[in-house]
């Protein structure tokens, strides 16, 4: 037999299933029903029905009321239904009815249509009762599962029954009552400009007070708050805020209207003014917790709105209007407490922007700066201007007689250069005559000079007032192989000079003294450049200006005087921008890049300028003084410049390159002579172009790179030829002659700006182009025959530019190899450097 607890264990488990319908998970271990008593279950299930009958019983009672009224008015409504049936059955039969007159049929048809109203009005009430007992029998069953203690449960059927409250329909009607009663209390009219708020408009309706709490029952307080932000804003904010308008409108207040008046100024003052009468209007109006939630939604649009479109642009870009931006942060700072006091709140940004104005004033300067600088760039180059660039130099006699003879003094020759150089220069001095070297004099020297002069006695440097001053209006040139840096050729490394030291560095000791005696030489060579650096420079200078007026104490500008840093760090952004975008923007000229160069090389020198006589001016401050930082910036302008100028280059000699067949040997083109002559026709277009924007100096440089680069390629193709024939070397002696026309570039003449050649001179191209002479000398080998090949290698200068096993090599590709072909090659390994006669 099983024991009692399996008994009341099987009682338990048939209770369970009768109330809630399932077994347990463990109803395996429930012993057999065969071997169990019963006795147990039958008495708890008739406990259990006796207790559900009880509960029946109450809610029985407890909703006897509301279900006999139900059944009451089911009953009614049955009747109702029946009685309409027979009326429609009754108008039937009238109406088929032969004899029913147009009266009759006329009451037919109006109790028919009343009679239709009925029926759906007695559906629709069938439809709401009917909710409203489910309804009920769901709040019933929240009060007893809440009662079980099962919250989850009554929390599912707490929704469901305001789901179906929902669904009957009463609060979107109590919401429509409520919207058309709010809209009663809030008027605006966007075309004539008007905004009406009514604390109360009659009895029957709801007041301003009484809407806050509807608003907050439906939890829809920020979603009215902001409907009625964009009717104000639409018809009186936007309006007065919009600076696109010729005229403005003022704003008016009337009892409890706001409208756009007459015309106003469009100063900020006004506008700060108009929005107090708006904000006084709303807080007079509104209840503290419409204005509550309306200020963030009304700030959160209305303080960005003035500082961006109003203030902002109202800050002065220099010291000029800075007294009244101090006077618009004092209306802005009164603003605000005008806004704290009114109880309104979220306008921290508009306090932020009256704390930061010194730094909103610096970012304005800097912003305003840049702006005119890349709208300069976007104006173009302009009208270009010649400018001239001095540099001094002291130089020796022999220094002075070699820049007489080179490009420097014959481009010089225009601007009486001989004459002043003479005057400074003359020949007074009774240490003895100078060497006896025929060394011709620069032209335009005085005309009574003898001819038969000694060129020192021409130069005058037997003079012993050492302090005056020659003047020269050219530079020489630096080393042509140097593309892009130190483009100028200015300085230590003058082309000249150096020369001239290569030459005489062994005899220095020999040297007589007045040899050794140097004086002060002024370099003068003009050059063009575009419309930029002028306006870049001056903006410079104000900008400077005016940082050195803020660091003044107990000035009139204390309100900026922390921005003095960031003054002075401008122009170091200004120049950043300049070197950043000019180079898109110069392009688009022909000898766009060369203007860029000349424009960053002024402005460097210009910026030198500014800072030498900034460290000299007395009217500065210690601490303006100590803040310019130039001369960073002009190291940085250098070397842009000649970053712009070796990128010219280079773009340059590659499209040569591809001119003359790329990485293909000009030996093996079909029209190698074509080539070679579109190599020297972009030479000359290039000389053309940039002629009248580049120095003299910085255009010989050029011109000697381009032809230097044409003579390596051909000197290149030809040495890595094996074997040279007779008709090949023709050839090739016709393409260097073709390429040696571009000697006319380089006449002293030409450098010198004349129109016209003088007779026998000589280019010097070999000067700008260190492998031209090399080229020529190719040439001539190519066309002489052993012995003059052996002249050219012991007596002349072949040596100076070739190796031996170089010529070796030219000799073995162009003679057959002979006993004099041996001979000749043993000589020239036997000297692989003879002395130079």
């Amino acid at each position: 037999m099983a024991s009692a607890t399996d008994s009341q264990r099987l009682s338990e488990v048939i209770v369970s299933f009768c109330l809630q319908g399932s077994f347990p998970d463990d109803i395996g271990k429930i012993a057999p029903v065969s071997g169990t008593d019963l006795r147990p279950t039958i008495e708890a299930l008739a406990s259990c029905k006796k207790q559900l009958e009880a509960d029946i019983q109450t809610i029985n009672q407890e909703t006897l009321t509301n279900v006999s009224s139900w059944v009451s008015n089911t009953k009614k409504l049955q009747d109702d239904m029946i009685r309409s049936k027979s009326i429609a059955n009754d108008i039937l039969w009238q109406a088929e009815a032969p004899q029913a007159s147009g009266q009759a049929v006329q009451d037919a048809e109006a109790k028919a249509d009343f009679l239709c109203r009925e029926v759906q009005y007695v559906q629709q009430l069938h439809g709401v009762l009917a909710s409203l007992c489910r309804i009920s029998r769901l709040l019933s069953d929240v009060e007893r599962v809440n009662g079980e203690g099962r919250a989850l449960e009554s929390l599912r059927l707490l929704e469901q029954a305001w789901e179906a409250l929902n669904n009957v329909g009463l609060q979107s009607g109590v919401q429509a009552l409520f919207d058309r009663q709010w809209k009663s209390l809030i008027s605006f009219d966007v075309e004539s400009g008007k905004f009406a708020v009514y604390s109360n408009v009659d009895s029957g309706t709801i007041s301003l007070d009484q809407a806050a709490m509807g608003f907050k029952a439906f939890k829809e307080m920020d979603e009215r708050m902001e409907q009625l932000w964009r009717s104000l804003d639409a018809a009186i904010i936007s309006p007065r805020m919009d600076k696109s308008k010729t005229a403005l409108q003022a704003i008016e207040t009337e009892a409890d209207e706001l409208r756009l008046g007459g015309q106003t100024q469009g100063s900020i003052d006004a506008l700060v003014s108009d929005m107090r009468r708006v904000f006084t209007f709303l807080a007079g109006k509104l209840p503290a917790e419409l204005l509550k939630s309306l200020s963030g939604i009304i700030m959160a649009e209305f303080v960005p709105k003035i500082i961006q479109q109003w203030l902002n642009p109202a800050v002065p870009s220099s010291l000029a209007g800075l007294s009244g931006f101090e006077d618009m942060i004092r209306l802005v700072d009164g603003f605000c407490a005008f806004l704290t006091d009114k109880g309104y709140t979220g306008f921290d940004e508009l306090k932020d922007w009256a704390t930061k104005a010194p730094t909103i004033w610096l970012d304005k300067c800097r912003e305003t700066a840049l702006s005119e600088v890349r709208t300069r760039l976007m104006q173009g180059l302009g009208a270009s201007k010649m400018v001239e660039k001095v540099e001094r130099q002291m130089v020796s006699l022999t220094e002075g007689k070699e820049l007489a003879t080179t490009g420097a003094g014959a481009a010089a020759d225009k601007d009486d250069w001989g004459a002043d150089w003479g005057d400074a220069w003359d020949d007074n001095a009774d240490e003895g005559p100078g060497p006896q070297e025929s060394s011709p004099r620069p032209a335009g020297a005085r005309t009574g000079q003898k001819s038969e002069d000694d060129g020192a006695d021409a130069w005058g440097w037997d003079e012993d007032a050492t302090d005056q001053t020659a003047t020269v209006k050219s530079e020489a040139t630096a080393q042509a192989e140097d593309d892009s840096a130190e483009a100028w050729g200015w300085g230590d490394e003058d082309a000249g000079v150096k020369s001239t030291a290569a030459g005489e560095g062994t005899g220095a000791a020999s040297v007589p003294r007045r040899e050794r005696k140097t004086r002060e030489l002024v370099l003068r060579e003009t050059y063009h450049i575009s419309s930029m650096p002028d306006p870049v420079l001056e903006l410079i200078s104000t900008i400077l200006e005016d940082a050195a007026t803020v660091t003044k104490e107990g000035g009139e500008h204390q309100l900026v005087a922390s921005t003095a840093a960031g003054l002075f760090s401008i122009p170091t952004l200004v120049l950043a921008l300049y070197r950043a975008m000019a180079p898109h923007y110069y392009s688009f000229d022909a000898g766009g890049n060369m203007f860029l160069y000349n424009d960053a090389m002024y402005m460097a020198e210009k910026l030198g300028g500014i800072a030498a006589a900034w460290r000299q001016r007395e009217d500065l401050t210690l601490r303006a003084r100590s803040m310019l930082r130039l001369e960073g910036e002009m190291g940085t302008l250098h070397s842009f410049a000649n970053r712009s100028y070796g990128n010219e280059m280079n773009v340059q000699k590659t499209v040569l390159q591809d001119l003359l067949g790329g990485t293909q040997s000009l030996m093996q083109q079909e029209d190698m002579e074509a080539a070679v002559a579109s190599g020297t026709a972009r030479i000359r277009t290039l000389a053309s172009t940039w002629e009248p924007i580049l120095a003299r100096s910085v255009w010989s440089q050029a011109m000697g790179s381009l032809a230097d680069s044409l003579a390596r390629r051909l000197l290149m193709d030809v040495l890595d030829m094996s074997s040279i024939g007779q008709e090949e070397a023709y050839r090739i002696a016709k393409l260097i002659a073709s390429a040696s026309e571009l000697d006319d570039l380089f006449l002293p003449s030409k450098l010198g700006g004349s129109a016209e050649a003088r007779a026998n001179e000589v280019p010097t191209t070999a000067q700008y182009a260190p492998h031209w002479l090399r080229l020529q000398y190719l040439g001539e080998v190519l066309q002489s025959n052993l012995n003059e090949v052996r002249y050219l290698w012991c007596e002349s200068e072949l040596s100076l530019y070739f190796s031996a096993d170089e010529v070796v090599d030219l000799i073995e590709a162009s003679f057959e190899d002979n006993a004099r072909t041996r001979e000749t090659i043993r000589e020239i390994r036997a000297k692989p450097q003879p002395a130079v006669v």
